[in-house]
């Protein structure tokens, strides 16, 4: 099967992704993380009862760049942390995990967030 654009490429990997990492749990949700090239969005979510837990977004007049998402990947985590999200599994939806996408992952684990282990059972 041959893949015809960008966009069916970054699927094929989204799904590869999501084989690899596994399933989120309400003890330890999936935190999804969409980039487009005016917005970012986080979304904390429960893949056993099909439920999103919390999420954040970018502001509509936000610029979409490091910075915005630096402030981003602080307001996930304490969103998460209001619901009493503690730890979580990275899905970076396949996206490069550069810019952008690392910096709302690293900023959201400073502010008080842990990662997962697919084997790992909380």
């Amino acid at each position: 099967m041959s893949v015809k654009n960008r966009k069916e490429q970054r699927l094929r990997r989204h799904l590869r992704i999501r084989r690899q990492i596994g399933c989120g749990t309400a003890t330890r949700p999936r935190m999804a993380i969409f980039v487009s090239n005016r917005h970012m969005y986080v979304q904390f979510i429960d893949d056993t009862a099909s439920v999103t837990l919390a999420s954040a977004a970018t502001g509509k007049d936000e610029p979409c760049n490091v910075a915005s998402a630096k402030a981003l990947g602080e307001k996930a985590a304490q969103a998460a942390l209001a619901k009493g999200i503690t730890t979580v599994l990275v899905d970076r939806a396949g996206f490069q995990y550069h810019g952008r996408v690392k910096t709302i992952v690293e900023s959201a684990l400073a502010a008080g967030l842990a990662t997962a282990a697919k084997t790992e059972e909380a």
